[in-house]
């Protein structure tokens, strides 16, 4: 799917399986979260940070 970034460090990031950060921007309840899975690294971080604000119309 268009802005959908497949995650380079997900085995750094504590990610069970290869996963992808999708385009699809959604919002979610707080008690909806049960456990976090793991954390980004700054390099995918950046990365999905810089797609995020393409797709938005963000970049100068």
């Amino acid at each position: 799917m268009a802005g959908d970034f497949l995650i380079n460090d997900w085995q750094d990031a504590g990610l069970p399986l290869p996963s992808v950060a999708t385009g699809v921007i959604r919002t979610i309840k707080q008690g909806m979260i049960i456990r976090t899975l793991g954390s980004l690294s700054h390099r995918d971080m950046a990365t999905i940070d810089q797609h995020l604000r393409l797709n938005l119309g963000l970049v100068d």
